[in-house]
């Protein structure tokens, strides 16, 4: 079985920030790291050489395939900011309603720049995510 190649490093989160050439996305994806770590209370932490991560949960599926993942993260990518709303945004449509301008994957939300969203909504979404991942994935 294939091992997960995107996993916690010991690089610097700040560096890693401070590299992205884009002025307004690196001063984006510096406000998004203080908005989560305010939520989770957590370290920041890269995973991988793209991502910035918040907390770890075990995961195990169906096919015996399991390892760790983090609760929340971002990356600021070429495209869009990604953020990694881990539970899913089956229960969040009155948010995501007010949200703004976005787009979603299975468990990412795309944002161009965070003018374009309601940031006290963001942090609701994130905060909401999170205690969900926290109290169904404890370890």
């Amino acid at each position: 079985m294939a091992e997960i190649k995107t996993k916690p490093t010991v690089e610097s989160v700040h560096a890693f920030l401070e590299s992205v050439a884009n002025e307004r996305k690196r001063a984006d994806a510096f406000a998004i790291l203080d908005l989560m770590q305010e939520i989770t209370g957590e370290q920041p932490v890269m995973w991988g050489s793209s991502i910035v991560g918040f907390g770890t949960y075990h995961y195990q599926y169906a096919s015996g395939r399991e390892g760790d993942w983090m609760r929340t993260g971002f990356s600021p990518r070429a495209q869009s900011l990604t953020l990694y709303i881990m539970a899913g945004f089956d229960e969040y449509d009155t948010l995501l309603g007010k949200l703004g301008k976005y787009k979603i994957g299975k468990s990412c939300l795309y944002i161009n720049k965070l003018a374009d969203i309601d940031m006290d909504v963001l942090r609701e979404l994130v905060r909401r995510s999170y205690e969900h991942m926290h109290k169904t994935n404890p370890r």
